[in-house]
């Protein structure tokens, strides 16, 4: 019987670009307090990099080889979170070219320069319902990774393209990468914003699927995917296993989504998301759960009208 193969060690040195935004900040302290030397590659310094643990600080943008070349010295693996958060921080071109160039340009010189571990910031997005003009229904829940995208908007072509970037740096640079698919990024202050605005219309929350995800999960599933051994590329979602609402599931998919194949049953608050690939692969699971009274759903329920609502607060930031 062979001896299983010993584990890679942890990153020296890890890049992280949009170390500025609100994952990076949390992901950049993450890092440094598991004992990891910080790069950050921001477009702007905001002085306070270093007191989360920083220790090197570029600047400049990450879909410009230059200063991604320099922000690589010594550097032994990448979280890549740089990108235009929603479609609404741009123009179509500006958020799919430039979230795909710097994902391709930061994959590509770190693969260059002999990177063998990457983690990107994909998205719940991918799966087009968020940012829809029209109201789109996933085809089933729960949610998993191979289920059919429907996207019509450039922040969750983006999304694809940076997955298809990714898998293809996988085979060109042998490099392993993971695709971290995020729902709805939360903290103490984006709880109590959207916590509220999903109580009183879940109609809110419907093309999220009502998801979130604790932004200091978010840091650990970036931790557990830069250290655990995989090979290759894979995309994954992470999330927190139940609902930011007080209602059940099985009710919210009812009155919203009420043509959707439900597969397995949906108790209480748990959420729609296929969560078993990110706790097989990465042994993660989410720790940080927003404290939830339940509540039966009042009747009626308002409607989802045509279009995008609200939409989520920015995932990322960069």
């Amino acid at each position: 019987m062979s001896a299983e193969a010993p584990e890679p060690p942890a990153p020296r040195r890890i890049l992280v670009t949009g170390a500025a935004g609100l994952v990076g900040r949390v992901v950049t302290r993450a890092f440094a307090d598991h004992g990891a030397a910080v790069t950050a590659l921001v477009l702007d310094d905001p002085g306070d990099l270093a007191e989360l643990g920083a220790d090197r600080v570029v600047v400049g943008d990450a879909a410009d080889p230059a200063p991604v070349r320099r922000a690589l010295a010594d550097v032994d693996a990448v979280m890549h979170l740089a990108a235009l958060p929603t479609p609404n921080h741009g123009t179509a071109l500006e958020v799919f070219g430039g979230n795909t160039q710097a994902t391709f340009t930061v994959l590509e010189e770190a693969g260059s320069q002999g990177v063998r571990r990457a983690v990107i910031a994909s998205s719940l997005s991918i799966l087009g319902l968020p940012w829809a003009r029209r109201t789109l229904h996933p085809a089933y829940v729960p949610v998993d990774e191979d289920a059919p995208l429907q996207i019509e908007d450039p922040y969750g072509l983006s999304k694809q393209v940076d997955e298809a970037t990714a898998q293809m740096m996988a085979r060109r640079h042998g490099m392993d990468v993971v695709a971290l698919r995020f729902p709805f990024i939360s903290d103490a202050q984006r709880a109590a914003w959207r916590l509220p605005l999903l109580t009183a219309d879940p109609a809110n929350g419907a093309p999220e699927l009502w998801t979130y995800l604790d932004v200091r999960d978010a840091a650990e599933a970036a931790w557990l995917a830069l250290t655990v051994p995989l090979q290759g590329f894979h995309k994954l979602f992470v999330a927190a296993p139940d609902t930011l609402v007080p209602y059940p599931t099985a009710d919210l998919l009812a009155a919203y989504h009420p043509d959707t194949e439900v597969r397995t049953p949906l108790p209480g608050r748990a959420a729609p998301l296929d969560l078993r690939a990110a706790q097989r692969l990465l042994g993660f699971q989410a720790r940080h759960l927003i404290d939830v009274e339940p509540m039966p759903m009042p009747m009626p329920l308002p409607l989802p009208a045509p279009g995008p609502g609200p939409g989520p607060l920015p995932q990322t930031t960069g």
